[in-house]
């Protein structure tokens, strides 16, 4: 039997079956916002419209010990060091542990396998050189300027598709009607799978999503119930990527199976799948956030809202003004892999690392009236795609939706306004945007295709140069 059908072989249940454990447990409060500080509060749901003041109260003490031993990091020139300090590891995930079936070949044979080659094979984003290195290049390989600014067609037409669904209505769901299928459809056609499958692994998505939380480490249950739903999407994406094998598409996932590199080799079946699992999930969920966010700052600000409807331009530079301001991803974890020092605080080898990024990204030490939104800013050198190493290989993709997606929407949305103000907010912290953002219109505009003019005006930067930003 070959490694691959191993690692997909399920017994019978009735095979090797031993009695199941019926013990009751009672469930154990594992919530760390039982903490009454600034971080805690910040994920506290009830503060996710505007986590900002929390944030402004963690810099002043710009590394904060929580009571679980981690270590959250909130000034600019913390953690400009600790994005470039090889001794702050991304691999910050938890070993991988199946729940038990009682099934003893599953639990003490198959699992235990599956375990460690899902975390031998990690998404590079937890991956740390040279291993990081290598699957970037990789992938970064795929993500070329010619493909992302091929693909402004299409995104003009998706757009152009949901926008002309919305008429006859007086009111939308710019998340569910607009924000979330337009990167949707936009990385499932990059990738080669089937849009009509977002259904499917809408649920998946989410689930993972959630374990970016500090909640969900102190959670078994939740880690027991993400590896299940991690299993299902790896099982969804592994079918598809062998049948990509057969049948090359030209997508992403079709070219990345069959392309080899003198040098970095080519991508082995397990990464490619961990790869894949990646780039579904990041290609849509930040960017989600990002149109929502940034629809609702304009109308928040609406002389910038006028401003942009008279002037296409304005795009590229109010959309970096948005990922500053108000990003989707708000903060990441590193592990010390030895002692750091920050701000004259000694950080010891084996402790959790939360780069706050939007914390940092409002330093009044880096920024000037950095609670003020302006696209006139200069040197707004921001973490808002992360840093380091570790740049958002997606971000050209992601602002290239985005600048479309603002133009057409103030453009051709007539009498927009806000519903609700402020709207409610998904539960995750670390992924925050308006789970529904309700707003008004009176009516369609025709309109007429744009193409982003930060792809009119200059070539995208390769993703793989994009590393050395922050």
């Amino acid at each position: 039997m070959r490694l691959l059908d191993i690692i997909a072989y399920r017994p019978p249940d009735r095979l090797l079956t031993a009695p199941r454990q019926q013990a009751s447990r009672k469930r154990k409060d594992h919530s760390i916002m039982q903490d009454n500080n600034p971080f805690a509060q910040a994920l506290d749901v009830a503060n996710r419209a505007d986590p900002y003041p929390l944030f402004a109260l963690l810099r002043k003490t710009p590394v904060h010990r929580e009571e679980d031993g981690s270590y959250v990091i909130s000034s600019y020139a913390g953690i400009k060091s600790l994005l470039h300090d090889p001794r702050a590891s991304s691999d910050d995930r938890p070993k991988p542990k199946h729940a038990k079936t009682g099934n003893l070949l599953r639990d003490y044979i198959i699992n235990p396998f599956r375990d460690w080659m899902i975390d031998r094979h990690k998404a590079l984003v937890f991956r740390d050189p040279p291993d990081h290195t290598r699957l970037r290049w990789l992938v970064a390989n795929q993500f070329t300027a010619e493909r992302i600014s091929g693909m402004g067609g299409r995104v003009q037409a998706i757009i152009a598709d949901l926008i002309g669904s919305m008429r006859g209505r007086n009111e939308i769901d710019l998340v569910a009607d607009f924000a979330y299928p337009l990167p949707v459809n936009v990385i499932c056609e990059l990738l080669g799978v089937p849009a009509a499958d977002h259904v499917r692994f809408r649920k998946w998505s989410s689930s993972l999503v959630g374990a970016l939380e500090p909640e969900w480490l102190a959670s078994e249950e939740e880690r027991l119930k993400t590896m299940a739903d991690y299993e299902a999407l790896i099982s969804y994406l592994g079918a598809l990527i062998r049948e990509k094998k057969k049948r090359p598409d030209g997508g992403i996932l079709s070219d990345l199976a069959a392309f080899k590199d003198k040098k970095h080799g080519k991508m082995g079946g397990f990464d490619l799948i961990a790869t894949a699992v990646l780039l579904l999930i990041a290609g849509h969920e930040t960017t989600v956030n990002l149109i929502a966010n940034g629809m609702l700052t304009l109308l928040r600000h609406p002389e910038w809202l006028e401003r942009l409807r008279q002037d296409r331009t304005l795009a590229p530079r109010i959309v970096d003004e948005i990922v500053r301001f108000d990003p989707p991803l708000q903060f990441r974890a590193r592990i010390a892999l030895a002692e750091i020092e920050i701000a004259g605080v000694a950080i010891p080898k084996g402790a959790r690392l939360v780069l706050l990024f939007a914390a940092a990204n409002r330093d009044p030490d880096r920024f000037a009236f950095p609670d003020r939104f302006d696209p006139d800013r200069q040197d707004n050198q921001h973490f808002g795609f992360g840093g380091g190493p570790h740049f958002c290989i997606g971000a050209p993709l992601a602002r290239l939706e985005a600048e479309a997606a603002l133009v057409a929407l103030v453009n051709r949305l007539d009498g927009l306004r806000l519903l609700e103000d402020p709207p409610p907010y998904r539960r995750t912290a670390s992924l925050r945007g308006p789970e529904h953002l309700m707003l008004g219109i009176s009516g369609i505009k025709e309109g007429e295709g744009w193409e982003s003019s930060r792809m009119r005006e200059r070539q995208i930067a390769p993703a793989a140069a994009l590393g050395s930003q922050s």
